[in-house]
């Protein structure tokens, strides 16, 4: 009886075993099956359009509304053409403007007891800048003053004679021979203080100080820097020693190399624009103010000098500098754009055009030249077109920031 019910036990295990089995194989065949028909039927196009990434749903336009616009500086104009202005770019040095430098020594030779002005002082046309103490100064005064001497005796001698004639005392020809004696010491007198002038030395302050020692002061013929100093007290100085290098830094030169091949194109005259590292946002305009006649022949440039007013002083002599010249607008008008107007994506230069004044799309652009901050348009973009001249930069982040809110 037990062996008989264990049998039957086993046997009903089987078959619920077995029921089991079929069912769940039944239904995973039927959800394979179910699988394989939704991928069969579904559309091919849709699924293509998934296997891109969702590209197609990326947005290729930026809504903005005008209030938005307004508050953020975003300027739409109309594409036109104008007429830009060709310019060569060179590179130059900035030079001391050699009409306006002055090397200081004395006339004559001399002791040096005393220095009035240092390396880098502002000096006025005139300015005292060493004391001399000089012998060959002595000599002269002493000619000067026995000339003067002289000039007095023979006024006196040519009065006395002028009364005698008169009197009838003295022969006429006696005239004669005194106005001769004073017209030549006259003479010797002009020509000792002309001397004295032209060594540097004041008569106002000789002739008030007939028995103290002179010293001859060596002044600044030209306002401007000191820029060399040799000065040194107690040193012997003569005129063929430079005691001081004085020079006008208001006006000064940018010495540039203009390429053969663009010779054509400049001319005496021509407006240029001058920068300086040292100050990138300043333009320093000047003026071609001569064109050498020899071409260098190792680097086939001609030199050119640009004269430039130097206010406050910013230009420095030996700063390396970036030259921009301009030539004649002779050229027929282009389409051209903003440089602030382009940006950058993908490569690529891109403006944002619009049509109903609130939606942009990015336009990739072909350009050709650049000038005055216009850049000529060659394609990509026509004529009465709408596009942002201002605010392109924002346009271009909205439009990134609605790329990554689709991925």
């Amino acid at each position: 009886m037990n062996k008989k019910g264990i049998i039957i036990g086993v046997a009903l295990a089987i078959a619920l075993t077995s029921g089991f089995y079929y069912r769940f194989s039944h239904l995973a065949t039927g959800t394979g099956e179910e699988k394989t028909h939704n991928e069969v039927t579904e559309p091919k196009g849709k699924s293509e359009g998934k296997d891109e990434g969702g590209k197609d749903d990326v947005p290729k336009t930026v809504s903005m509304t005008l209030e938005t616009q307004k508050e953020f500086g975003v300027v739409v104009a109309t594409a036109g053409k104008e007429r830009l202005a060709d310019a060569i770019s060179v590179t130059g040095k900035v030079e001391v403007n050699s009409d306006r430098i002055a090397h200081v020594s004395p006339r004559i030779s001399g002791k040096i007891t005393s220095v009035k002005a240092l390396l880098g002082d502002s000096v006025a046309s005139g300015q005292m800048l060493v004391m001399l103490d000089s012998v060959e100064l002595d000599e002269a005064i002493n000619r000067y003053r026995q000339s003067k001497a002289k000039l007095s005796l023979a006024k006196n001698n040519l009065d006395r004679i002028n009364a005698l004639v008169e009197k009838k005392i003295a022969a006429r020809k006696e005239i004669h021979q005194a106005d001769t004696d004073y017209q030549v010491t006259s003479s010797e007198l002009y020509a000792d203080k002309e001397r004295l002038v032209l060594y540097g030395l004041s008569l106002a302050d000789l002739d008030g100080s007939d028995h103290k020692r002179q010293l001859l002061p060596v002044r600044s013929p030209i306002g401007g820097v000191i820029t060399e100093k040799y000065a040194i007290v107690g040193e012997l100085a003569d005129p063929t020693k430079n005691l001081y290098t004085v020079a006008d830094l208001s006006s000064v030169w940018v010495m540039v190399d203009i390429n053969e091949k663009d010779l054509a194109k400049v001319r005496k005259g021509q407006e240029a624009i001058v920068r300086v590292g040292a100050f990138p946002d300043l333009n320093f305009p000047g003026r071609i103010s001569h064109i050498a006649d020899v071409v260098d022949d190792a680097t086939r440039t001609v030199k050119a000098r640009i004269e430039v007013q130097n206010t406050g002083r910013k230009l420095k002599p030996e700063m390396f500098a970036s030259v921009e010249v301009a030539l004649p607008a002779d050229m027929p008008p282009v389409l051209a754009v903003p440089e602030d107007a382009l940006q950058d994506m993908e490569g690529k230069k891109v403006v944002f055009v619009t049509e109903n004044g609130t939606e942009f799309e990015p336009r990739p652009l072909e350009l050709g030249r650049a000038s005055g901050g216009q850049v000529e348009v060659t394609g990509g973009l026509k004529e009465g077109e709408r596009y942002a001249v201002k605010g392109g930069f924002l346009l271009k982040s909205e439009l990134k920031k609605g790329e990554l809110g689709e991925e």
